[in-house]
């Protein structure tokens, strides 16, 4: 018994089907890579925003709060990605908020093969109430 013409014709198929597929699943996977990336960058300039912030409402003059911001910024963002550095806004009295805002570029070159290059703009404010029952100068 010999097969069919139609059931030679299917032989190697599936192995044309891996092949085309598997370009097709990398640059689906670097693309969540890319995404998952993104979203934890942005989490952790969020953070520095955050305690750029709450390091600035312990201070008692504005000055004082403006240098606490940066350096704050600085310590934890500067190995990792160029960042501005921290802008301090804000009603700076008792019962008052204090703001933070930072604006950090970072590099996503590593990410080429699915076209990413150059770098992603990533910025973020974070905000502190300074306690109500303290002085300010």
């Amino acid at each position: 018994m010999t097969a069919s013409r139609e059931e030679r014709d299917d032989r190697g198929s599936a192995a044309v089907e891996v092949v085309l597929m598997i370009p097709v699943l990398v640059m689906f996977t670097l693309l969540v890579v890319a995404g998952g990336r993104f979203v934890s960058v942005r989490a952790d300039v969020e953070s520095a925003a955050r305690d750029a912030a709450r390091a600035a409402s312990f201070e008692r003059s504005f000055d004082e709060a403006r240098v606490a911001a940066r350096s704050t910024v600085t310590a934890q963002l500067d190995p990792f990605w160029e960042c501005d550095a921290a802008d301090v806004s804000g009603d700076f009295r008792s019962g008052g908020v204090v703001e933070v805002h930072v604006d950090c570029a970072v590099p996503v070159d590593d990410l080429g093969l699915i076209g990413l290059g150059g770098s992603v703009p990533i910025n973020v404010t974070g905000s502190a109430p300074l306690d109500t029952y303290r002085r300010t100068q």
